[in-house]
This record gives structure tokens, sequence and C-alpha cells, in this order.
């Protein structure tokens, strides 16, 4: 018990920390804070709601290990995904959340000054969708222009996402793979990264009907956790040199 204790007081998650050891990890230099945005929405019948949650989570695990001076907030699960009424997007099937863009940013613009009043000097959004990095931006902007006389920082960190799917298809594609197979949405990029990073959350008995079901943009039959890896660490890799970068004072 008392070593698991000591495992959690060591932990990067903020919300496995008591507010003490925060406390004291900021003091002794833990001053980034990694925000992960992920969003519930449907990924086929193959992989479960929660994959850009529980990707997130993991990827910004990663990366703070790596920065070695970061701290990771608590995944933002609630997402812009399209209209309610009539349904849009994602949220033409079951299970998917959607929230509007102005209360998204200010659940952005509130976990930020959050932080700050904590005493986090950088503060950084890492999106794991692609339909509202312009909100992360806007966000960022507003903030620092508020900031602007004051040591505290906010980044929309494009890096992040641009290496999840741009440069992670690119891997791909110079692994033989054609850009139908490798898709956009829960095809074998998508699900690779989910395999091996939260590999639960995949029906590996419905992977080889994945390709042509409504919600799928790709065919995830080959998909795999080794496949995955090589993405988890071109995307760790490219975003630590993005906010080593952005946050050199």
């Amino acid at each position: 018990m008392l070593a698991h204790a000591a495992d959690r007081a060591a932990s990067v998650y903020v919300e496995e920390l008591t507010s003490t050891e925060l406390a004291a990890r900021v003091r002794a230099g833990a001053t980034t804070v990694l925000v992960p945005i992920g969003g519930t929405e449907q990924n086929g019948a193959h992989m479960a709601l929660g994959k850009h949650n529980a990707r997130a989570r993991a990827l910004a695990g990663r990366i703070a290990s790596a920065l070695g001076n970061a701290l990771v907030a608590p995944v933002i699960a609630y997402v812009p995904e399209g209209r309610t009424d009539p349904p849009s997007a994602h949220m033409r099937f079951p299970g998917t959340i959607t929230i509007t863009d102005a209360a998204f940013e200010q659940v952005l613009d509130g976990a930020a000054r959050s932080f700050r009043a904590h005493g986090f000097r950088d503060i950084v959004f890492l999106g794991d969708h692609g339909g509202y990095q312009k909100d992360e931006q806007r966000v960022a902007e507003r903030l620092d222009r508020q900031w602007a006389r004051s040591d505290v920082r906010v980044h929309a960190v494009p890096e992040y996402y641009r290496a999840a799917s741009i440069g992670y298809a690119r891997l791909l594609r110079d692994r033989g793979y054609a850009d139908a197979e490798i898709g956009t949405h829960a095809g074998l990029a998508d699900t690779s990264l989910t395999l091996a990073l939260d590999p639960e959350l995949v029906r590996a008995d419905a992977l080889a009907r994945g390709a042509g079901v409504a919600g799928v943009e790709g065919d995830p039959a080959r998909a795999s956790a080794a496949l995955g890896e090589a993405g988890v660490a071109l995307i760790v890799k490219d975003t630590v040199a993005a906010i080593r970068k952005a946050t050199r004072r």
C-alpha cells in the first residue's frame, strides 16, 4: 500500500495527486501543464466511443514524462461534434456527445485560469480531434493577449494533431499502405494508435468488417499495436520538440 501511494505521488497526472503534492511539484519546477482534449464520438462497430479520451490521456502522459517538468490535467471529453437538431457529423450515430464551440471555449478558458492561479507558467492544449483545433487557437491567443504583462503563456500546439494525422499517414504510406486503407476516421491509422495505447477499446472480432461501415473512413482490418507504436513515437517526438520550442523563455 505504501509503495502504491508513493507511485501515485510521483505520477504526472494531476488527478492522481493530492493538493499538497501538486503544490510541491509546481514549487520544484513542474510549471508546465498539458491539457489533453479528447471527445466522445462514434468509431464504427470496432472501436469504443472513448477512443480520443483514452489516447489523449496516454499520449499526454508520455509527453509529460519526456519533458520532465510537466503535469497532465484531466481529459476534456465534451467537445463540439456537430449539431443535435437535426443531427450532423458524428451526432448521427448513437453515443456521440456534443457541445457548442462557445461552451467548449469557456471550458478551456476556465481550465487555463485555474492552472494559472495555481502557479503554472505554461498551459498547453493538446487536441486529439481535428474539429476543434481552431477553438484551441482562439482561446490561447485571447488569453495571451490578456496576460501579456505576466509570465504565463497559453499554447495551442498544432504539431500534436498534425503528427497524429498528416505525419502518421505519411509514415504508413512509406510502409506501403494506401490512403484508402489508412483512412481519416476509424481506419488503419486511427485503430492502430488505439491498439497501441488502449487495446481494450478495440473489438478485434469486428476489425475485418470495419471497411464500408457507416462512420468509418478507411479499413481497420490490418491495424496492429506495432503500427500504432510507430505513430505514438512520432507524435511524442514532434510534440515534445514543439512544446520545448514554444515554452523557451
